[in-house]
């Protein structure tokens, strides 16, 4: 077991090695492009990627504080799914509303690794790269063409 530091460390190497793999990969318009803090462009709109002891995710999060607002933009999402889905050429889970643990809602396009892995085991890190890359550079690609339609929320 680590200690809170060390996780933390280890997190830390993860990213930081992601970010640097990921450094040469232009974004979509050919722009250098912060992959790890993806930036949409529209407040409360996000790209994120997580990873822990047991599994790793990668999600749209739309977390817009009025709740009218945020079913707007998860509809004008839902109105896209086609396209998004033909990008990312995978299904993913749509959640139109999540609770976290400090009981903010929000609403999730999301990808789950499907089997046990942990960003604590380097020898996961692999895999870990292996899941993030390629739909996070789809996301970005979606994003390219998409972000014009969602200009009405920034």
């Amino acid at each position: 077991m680590y200690s809170r530091d060390e996780a933390k460390q280890l997190k830390e190497r993860f990213w930081t090695s992601f970010g640097q793999f990921m450094t040469l990969v232009p974004s979509e318009e050919g722009l250098k492009i912060n992959w790890i803090n993806y930036k949409t462009g529209i407040k409360h709109l996000f790209f994120r990627m997580e990873a822990d002891n047991k599994t790793a995710r990668i999600f749209i999060e739309i977390s817009h504080p009025d709740e009218g607002i945020r079913a707007l933009m998860y509809e004008q999402f839902h109105s896209y799914k086609t396209v998004l889905e033909g990008e990312l050429e995978e299904k993913w889970i749509w959640l139109p509303t999540v609770d976290n643990d400090f009981g903010k809602s929000s609403a999730q396009i999301i990808c789950t690794f499907e089997e046990r892995i942990s960003i604590f085991n380097q020898n996961d890190w692999p895999t870990l790269i292996s899941f993030f890359k390629p739909r996070i550079i789809a996301l970005d690609r979606f994003w390219s063409n998409a972000k014009y339609a969602f200009e009405i929320f920034k």
